[in-house]
């Protein structure tokens, strides 16, 4: 191999080895500015605690699957998705009549459980809400 061959290649690999730890550096700096955990707010019940680092990082789901921004630094600030346009299993209980089961069972679904069930207590029936707790607290409020 020539000299200028050798040194064609040693060129190459530098420049090569430099990209790689910028591309790396880059990284890890917008790994640093990502949240480990966001309160998602705006909810009459209080705001979501959101485990974003268990999205992003364990479950590899890339930003723009939930965030709708063209540009990371915006989508702190953008619209993103419900939880449940992803987690479509939902709890349900067992219903006393197939009538309450084929309501009860789309409209939770939907996500729109907390809109019955505080409609019922209000009248004085019980529609279980203990679990809005595991999720909505006052102090994310």
């Amino acid at each position: 191999m020539s000299a200028q061959a050798v040194r064609r290649t040693l060129v190459f690999a530098f420049a090569l080895s430099f990209g790689a730890a910028f591309a790396v550096q880059q990284v890890q700096a917008q790994a640093a500015k990502e949240p480990k955990t966001v309160v998602l707010k705006g909810s009459p019940m209080g705001g979501v605690k959101f485990e974003h680092t268990l999205h992003t990082k364990d479950r590899n789901i890339k930003c723009d699957t939930c965030h709708h921004a063209s540009k990371p630094e915006k989508a702190k600030t953008s619209d993103y998705q419900k939880c449940t346009d992803c987690h479509t299993k939902v709890a349900t209980a067992p219903m006393k009549t197939k009538t309450q089961a084929a309501f009860h069972d789309p409209m939770a679904k939907k996500g729109v459980c907390v809109d019955c069930h505080l409609a019922e207590n209000a009248k004085g029936k019980k529609a279980p809400t203990s679990k809005c707790a595991d999720c909505h607290k006052k102090e994310h409020v």
